[in-house]
């Protein structure tokens, strides 16, 4: 398949497929931490699979990798945002800390 064919309803299903397993991949990283107490390696994977599942999202079902680099820009730096806006909320409520050099 070239960059310019869109996937085939046979490809949305396995990408909904691999959608589905991340998913119960990050209902069981809950579980485990409750038995385990993980921390932070939980909240790491968690975070990176949460960004893995953004990107297939956008990249597959949102079309964006057979548009523009100027929309993918565009997503990406919203993305980039949200992190930055989600980082500072979790720093005001003493969850993360931030240290400055």
């Amino acid at each position: 398949m070239s960059t310019t064919d869109h996937p085939t309803p046979a490809q949305y299903w396995k990408i909904a497929v691999v959608l589905a397993v991340l998913t119960a991949v990050e209902v069981a990283l809950f579980y485990i931490n409750r038995e385990l107490e993980l921390g932070a390696l939980n909240a790491v994977l968690l975070i990176t699979l949460a960004i893995l599942k953004f990107v297939i999202v956008v990249g597959w079902y949102m079309h964006l990798r057979f548009e523009k680099g100027l929309l993918s820009r565009f997503f990406t730096a919203g993305f980039a945002l949200a992190c930055g806006c989600y980082l500072v909320v979790l720093a005001t409520l003493g969850v993360v800390v931030i240290r400055g050099g």
